[in-house]
């Protein structure tokens, strides 16, 4: 679909669905872009974040592959390796593993969080660039209607 010359009724009958789709697909491709030029990957960041108790973890106790799939089931993509990713930060010495297979955070892994971190601003500006908040707020609020209207839960 095309937006060229489509005047607003025409845009207002199109699917939402499909929009929602393109939107979601073209911010993932640039963000794991951008993520990569900077030298690492985005199920890598997730990781690091999942098992640091200055972010998303309560605690900093260390997680299980199979638990760290389940708590980022939502934001990582079916194709991503979680192991091989997490092989990766533990040869860079930003992960280790117990006798239990359980991953931990390094001191080492910890700074590298706070670094890698310091991108997203710069990643978010670009996405939202010509957008202003006013405009992004009200296409959230619309999305998020529509969730509720086809029965879903807005997280």
């Amino acid at each position: 679909m095309s937006t060229q010359q489509v005047s607003d009724a025409e845009l207002a009958a199109q699917p939402a669905a499909y929009w929602t789709g393109v939107a979601y697909e073209a911010l993932v491709a640039f963000t794991r872009a951008r993520q990569a030029e900077q030298g690492y990957t985005h199920p890598q960041f997730w990781l690091l974040r999942n098992l640091s108790k200055n972010d998303i973890s309560l605690d900093g106790r260390g997680m299980t592959l199979r638990e760290l799939r389940d708590a980022m089931s939502s934001y990582i993509r079916p194709e991503d390796d979680l192991a091989a990713e997490a092989e990766v930060l533990v040869e860079r010495g930003w992960l280790t593993r117990d006798a239990e297979g359980r991953l931990w955070i390094t001191e080492a892994g910890e700074r590298a969080r706070v670094d890698l971190g310091r991108h997203a601003p710069a990643i978010r500006a670009r996405i939202h660039e010509g957008i202003d908040d006013a405009d992004y707020v009200t296409a959230l609020k619309v999305l998020q209607q529509m969730i509720r209207n086809t029965g879903g839960t807005p997280a």
